[in-house]
C-alpha cells in the first residue's frame, strides 16, 4: 500500500509539472500575441545583461589562462631538453661541468615551481570565481518561470472576477493561487536583485587580484631565471678561457679601404663583389700594383642603397701564362701584349707588339695554325682576346647594329645569385638569368659596381628598352659573352 501511495504521489507530481508547463506555454503565447500583459522589471533585465557579459568575460579569461599554462609547460619541456643537450655535449674533463649540471637542475625546479604557483594562485581562483555562475544562472531561469506563473495566476483571477456568472469558490481558489505564486516569485526576485549587482561589482577586484598574481609570479620567475642564466654564462666564460685557442669566433670583416694582398689570385671583397683581376701581360712585365697592393673595389651596396651583401660568388683564379708557350707559339717573332680587364669593362682589342693585325679574312695559313695552337695551349681568356684581335672585331660594341639585340649592346652576363630589387629602376634577378648589358644613357649616373641591362627573356618578349631595362649589381653576375 505504501508503494502504491508513493507511486501515486510521484504520478501526481509529474502531472502537476506537466500542467504547469502547459499553462506557462499558453501564457507566453498570449503575451506574444498581445492578448495578455507581461510583468516587466527593466532594472532586473539590466542586471541579467551584466551577468551574461560577466560570465562571457570570465569564461574567456579562464580559457586564455589555461592556454598560458599550457605554453608555460611546453616552454618548460623545451628548456629541459635544451639543458639535457648541454649536459650531453659537456665533456667530463671540462671545467664547470658540475656547476652546469646544478644549474640545469635548478632551472627545471624553477619552471615546475612557476607552473604550480600559477595553477594555485590564478587558475584555481579563476575556477572558484566561475563556479558561482551556474547556480545563479539556473535561479535566473527559475525566476523567469515563476514570473510566468504569477502572470498566469493573475490573469486567471482577473478573468473570473470579470465573468458574468461569478463562482465565488473558484474566485477564492484563484486568489489563493495568485497570492502563493506572487510570494514565490517575489522571494526569488528579491534575492537576485541583491546578488546580481554585488556579483557585477566583484569583477573588478577579481581581475585585479588575478593579473597581479600572474604579473608578480612572472616577475619573480624571470629574476630567478636571470640569476641562473648569469651563473651559466660565468661557467661558459671559464670554459672559454681554458680552451680559448679552440673557440669558434666570428671574425670581423676587413674594411673596404684595406689594401689587397699582392698575390696572383686576390680574394673577393668582403661584400661579395668579385675583385678586379690584375692585368696579365704576355711579356711578364712587373705590375706596379702587384708590389704596392691595389685597393679593393668598394661594394655596390656602399655606393648605392639597395643591394644587400651577396654571398661570395665563384671566383675564377687568375690564369698564369707560361712564357715558353707564348714564344713557341709565335716562333719568337710575334708577341702580342694582352690585357684582361675587369668584368665591368667591355673587352677591348689587345695591342699587338711589332705591327698592325691583319684584316679579317686576310690572314695567312700560318696564322690560322697559330690560333688553333693557341686555343689548345693558352688559357681561355688569352685565346678569346687574341681571337678577337686577329679577326679584327672587338667584343662589346659589335652587337650594337644587330637587330636581335638591344641598341648599344656590349656583352652578356649571367646571374650567379638571386637578387631582390629594392627600387623601381633595378632588375630582379634569379640565378641563371642572362642579362644583356647596355650603356647608361647618362654615364654620370653610373655608380661603381653597377651595370645597366635588360634580361634576355624580357628583351625577346617585349623588345622595349624603356619597359625592361634596369640596373643591377655587377658582383651578382658573371660575364658569359
Amino acid at each position: 500500500m505504501a508503494e502504491m501511495g508513493s507511486k501515486g504521489v510521484t504520478a501526481g507530481k509529474i502531472a502537476s509539472n506537466v500542467q504547469k508547463k502547459l499553462t506557462r506555454a499558453q501564457e507566453k503565447v498570449l503575451q506574444k500575441l498581445g492578448k495578455a500583459d507581461e510583468t516587466k522589471d527593466e532594472q532586473f533585465e539590466q542586471c541579467v545583461q551584466n551577468f551574461n557579459k560577466q560570465l562571457t568575460e570570465g569564461t574567456r579569461l579562464q580559457k586564455d589562462l589555461r592556454t598560458y599554462l599550457a605554453s608555460v609547460k611546453a616552454m618548460h619541456e623545451a628548456s629541459k631538453k635544451l639543458n639535457e643537450c648541454l649536459q650531453e655535449v659537456y665533456e667530463p674533463d671540462w671545467p664547470g661541468r658540475d656547476e652546469a649540471n646544478k644549474i640545469a637542475e635548478n632551472n627545471d625546479l624553477l619552471w615546475l615551481d612557476y607552473h604550480q604557483k600559477l595553477v594555485d594562485q590564478a587558475l584555481l581562483t579563476m575556477d572558484t570565481y566561475l563556479g558561482q555562475f551556474p547556480d545563479i544562472k539556473s535561479r535566473i531561469a527559475k525566476r523567469g518561470r515563476k514570473l510566468v506563473d504569477y502572470d498566469s495566476a493573475r490573469h486567471h483571477y482577473e478573468s473570473l472576477q470579470t465573468a458574468k456568472k461569478k463562482d465565488e469558490a473558484k474566485i477564492a481558489k484563484a486568489e489563493e493561487e495568485l497570492i502563493k505564486a506572487q510570494k514565490v516569485f517575489e522571494e526569488m526576485n528579491v534575492d537576485l536583485q541583491e546578488e546580481l549587482p554585488s556579483l557585477w561589482n566583484s569583477r573588478v577586484g577579481f581581475y585585479v587580484n588575478t593579473f597581479q598574481s600572474i604579473a608578480g609570479l612572472e616577475e619573480n620567475f624571470h629574476k630567478e631565471m636571470s640569476k641562473l642564466n648569469q651563473n651559466l654564462n660565468d661557467v661558459l666564460v671559464s670554459l672559454e678561457k681554458q680552451h680559448g685557442s679552440n673557440t669558434f669566433t666570428v671574425k670581423a670583416q676587413p674594411s673596404d679601404n684595406a689594401p689587397a694582398k699582392g698575390n696572383k689570385s686576390p680574394s673577393p671583397p668582403p661584400d661579395g663583389s668579385p675583385a678586379a683581376t690584375p692585368e696579365i701581360r704576355v711579356n711578364h712585365e712587373p705590375e706596379p700594383s702587384a708590389a704596392a697592393g691595389a685597393a679593393l673595389p668598394k661594394s655596390p651596396s656602399q655606393l648605392r642603397k639597395g643591394p644587400p651583401v651577396p654571398p661570395p660568388p665563384k671566383h675564377t683564379p687568375s690564369k698564369e701564362v707560361k712564357q715558353e708557350q707564348i714564344l713557341s707559339l709565335f716562333d719568337d717573332t710575334f708577341v702580342p701584349e694582352i690585357s684582361v680587364t675587369t668584368p665591368s669593362q667591355p673587352a677591348e682589342a689587345s695591342e699587338v707588339a711589332g705591327g698592325t693585325p691583319p684584316a679579317a679574312g686576310a690572314q695567312e695559313p700560318g696564322e690560322t695554325a697559330a690560333s688553333e695552337a693557341a686555343s689548345s695551349s693558352l688559357p681561355a681568356v688569352v685565346v678569346e682576346t687574341f681571337s678577337a684581335t686577329v679577326n679584327g672585331t672587338v667584343e662589346g660594341g659589335g652587337g650594337a647594329g644587330r637587330l636581335d639585340l638591344p641598341p648599344g649592346f656590349m656583352f652578356k652576363v649571367q646571374a650567379q645569385h638571386d637578387y631582390v630589387a629594392t627600387d623601381t629602376d633595378e632588375l630582379q634577378l634569379k640565378a641563371g638569368d642572362v642579362v644583356l648589358v647596355i650603356p647608361f644613357q647618362n654615364p654620370e649616373e653610373q655608380d661603381e659596381g653597377w651595370l645597366m641591362g635588360v634580361k634576355e627573356s624580357d628583351w625577346n618578349q617585349h623588345k622595349e628598352l624603356e619597359k625592361c631595362r634596369g640596373v643591377f649589381p655587377e658582383n651578382f653576375t658573371e660575364r658569359v659573352q
